[in-house]
């Protein structure tokens, strides 16, 4: 089968883009004849259909480059001329779009689905139904307004940035993408989870159309994190809890800091991000608080497997979060906030615990008395090897490919 990848950037950007990287390998590995296309990029990893890609664009290149950006949101000039060529050069059986809007733009679809070609879209993020990507105000509170009356709520609330520029950019682009013809040109959407799949249905997509399939591990990273050279079990010595992620507010680190804090346990942060200094500020100088800025992945993976827990504390609608999933895959249970796809991938009492997302006092009391002797790490990792494999992951997409 012949496979055309779209993705607006081909590096280790983010989880939307590692998640087409892998897919383009398994897919190869699978035998299958797989072509990528993306906008130019310095940072891209060197293949071969590069020279096919769309040129690169600058949103913040004065207002020229505002209105080259502008033109590529709404899938004119050379994105589309770049995505006609190589659709008509590599003709094929399969259109496999990842995250496009803005620097390369849904035209790759809209192209594709007029040469009679077969459009799958996974959804890495809610741009298809909220303008602003993330279902949040710019004050952090959740919103679903765009849901049924439209885009207009990007304009009201100024969602991108808190700018009314931004925004009006986002809800131009929206109006040239509407739902319908979205899913007129797209014959099958992969939602990672059941919770991004309803999310889709309720603002107005074809349930027909919506596939759930979880999202897997990168096979190298799962050796890394199952590697029999790592510490096997949380020490008993020095206990902690670690959060593995971006800083940030739509995160709930914070709310994590402050729920050790009042139940006294040891944490360790991994990452970066826009709150790092601040909670630096607030959290560092106390016993039992680490930061350890960016870790590797070989870091990643012991930092895990000696943890009595990891936490995923968000207060926004994560959709499938690879932090849960690399946790389960080294054995470690999984604290997670009661948002978005978090409490699909955990089996309460088995995998870890939920809570409310936000609630402090919930989280105080799951950190204060949490016991790691109920949980069998060896049958933690047993169910996500199942659940996470790249076999399981194949079949299903190969399905969802034929139709």
């Amino acid at each position: 089968m012949k496979i055309l990848i779209a993705s607006k950037f081909f590096y280790p950007r983010g989880g939307a883009e590692l998640v087409a990287i892998n897919t383009r390998r398994l897919l190869m590995e699978h035998g299958h004849d797989v072509r990528v296309f993306a906008m130019r990029h310095a940072e891209n990893i060197p293949l071969p259909d590069d020279n096919g890609y769309a040129p690169p664009v600058d949103f913040f290149g004065g207002i020229a480059g505002k209105l080259r950006g502008a033109s590529r949101m709404l899938g004119k000039g050379s994105v589309s001329r770049a995505a006609r060529r190589v659709l008509e050069e590599f003709r094929p059986d399969v259109v496999h779009m990842h995250n496009v809007h803005s620097y390369l733009s849904p035209v790759v679809a809209e192209i594709a689905k007029s040469m009679g070609i077969r459009v799958v879209w996974t959804l890495h993020d809610y741009k298809l139904i909220c303008p602003a990507y993330s279902c949040r105000r710019p004050d952090g509170s959740i919103c679903e307004d765009c849901f049924a009356s439209g885009p207009g709520g990007v304009l009201s609330h100024r969602c991108m940035k808190g700018s009314l520029a931004a925004s009006l950019m986002a809800y131009c682009e929206a109006l040239r993408w509407n739902r319908q013809k979205l899913s007129a040109i797209t014959d099958a959407f992969i939602a990672p989870s059941g919770f991004m799949g309803e999310k889709m249905v309720r603002a107005g997509f074809d349930a027909s159309k919506v596939k759930v399939l979880c999202n897997f591990v990168d096979p190298d990273k799962l050796a890394v994190l199952t590697s029999c050279d790592m510490a096997a079990t949380a020490s008993s010595d020095s206990p902690y809890f670690c959060y593995v992620g971006r800083v940030s507010a739509e995160k709930g680190v914070g709310t994590f800091l402050e729920a050790a804090a009042r139940a006294g346990v040891n944490v360790r942060v991994a990452g970066k991000g826009p709150l790092l200094d601040e909670y630096k500020s607030v959290y560092g100088t106390r016993a039992g608080v680490e930061f350890l800025g960016h870790l590797d992945a070989v870091g990643v993976a012991a930092l895990l497997r000696g943890a009595v827990a990891s936490v995923l504390p968000s207060e926004w609608y994560e959709n499938n979060p690879l932090g849960v999933i690399e946790s389960l895959s080294t054995g470690t249970p999984v604290i997670g906030a009661e948002m978005g796809g978090i409490p699909e991938l955990i089996i309460p009492g088995k995998d870890g615990f939920t809570y409310p997302a936000g609630d402090v006092d919930a989280l105080t009391g799951l950190l204060r008395d949490f016991d790691s002797k109920c949980f069998d790490r060896a049958e933690i990792v047993r169910r996500a090897d199942e659940r996470f494999s790249t076999d399981a992951h194949y079949s299903v997409l190969m399905d969802i490919y034929k139709g």
